[in-house]
């Protein structure tokens, strides 16, 4: 059986996980969440106090002693931080930004994609991020930019933060969703922009329903050419 690889790239709040998750479960492939990976890297360095921005030496030291893995249960990816289970400490705005402030940094990323790249290489799988179309996976079958408003993004990212209990104000996640932006699309390395054979998918005015269908279509009309 041959093996089909999708990207699905586009900026913070665009959906891309939740989108991805679904699909992959429709076609039977293996969902891979990059950005899980930016995260709990984040993670530990918060752990161990290292100030991201500012003390790049340390992230680089540190990120070559961890080790990040990837499983499914039941359907569901787990991410696990030097063999403990992360899965559900990533999600917050502080690991958010420090995820897109990590991801800039070439060593990190360079370690991270060896390790993406072996997961496309054996498994059909629907992978997504900010680079995957364009870096990690250029040769993809398939190749998606999600996108959506920055408020529209930001609106989606507070009601989720809420529903979890986190105390934020939705000025304080739009303003941390177009400093990712910024990270994203300016990084010296692999930034994020759409690969030249892409398809373009704008949810701004879509509810999950319809962006869900959008998805799905494009992925059938691929793999049926």
């Amino acid at each position: 059986m041959k093996i089909i690889n999708v990207a699905i790239d586009g900026p913070s709040g665009a959906g891309k996980s939740t989108l991805a998750r679904l699909a992959a479960k429709k076609f039977g492939f293996i969902y891979i969440d990059t950005g899980a990976m930016y995260r709990a890297s984040a993670l530990k360095m918060l752990n161990l106090k290292i100030d991201i921005k500012n003390d790049i030496p340390s992230v680089i030291k540190a990120i070559a002693d961890t080790k990040i893995e990837i499983s499914h249960i039941d359907g569901n990816q787990h991410i696990y931080l030097d063999g403990t289970d992360v899965t559900n400490l990533i999600r917050t705005p502080e690991v958010s930004i420090g995820a897109s402030n990590i991801a800039v940094i070439k060593e990190v990323r360079l370690k991270l994609v060896d390790l993406q790249r072996e997961i496309a290489k054996n498994h059909s799988c629907i992978m997504d991020g900010r680079d995957i179309g364009t870096y990690v996976l250029p040769d993809a079958d398939i190749k998606i930019f999600l996108t959506a408003s920055a408020e529209k993004r930001a609106k989606r990212r507070f009601d989720e933060l809420l529903e979890k209990g986190e105390n934020v104000t939705f000025d304080e996640v739009l303003c941390d969703m177009k400093k990712r932006d910024k990270n994203d699309e300016e990084r010296a390395f692999a930034p994020l922009k759409p690969a030249g054979d892409s398809i373009l998918a704008d949810t701004s005015e879509l509810n999950l329903a319809e962006s869900e269908r959008l998805i799905e279509n494009i992925i059938s009309e691929r793999l049926e050419k």
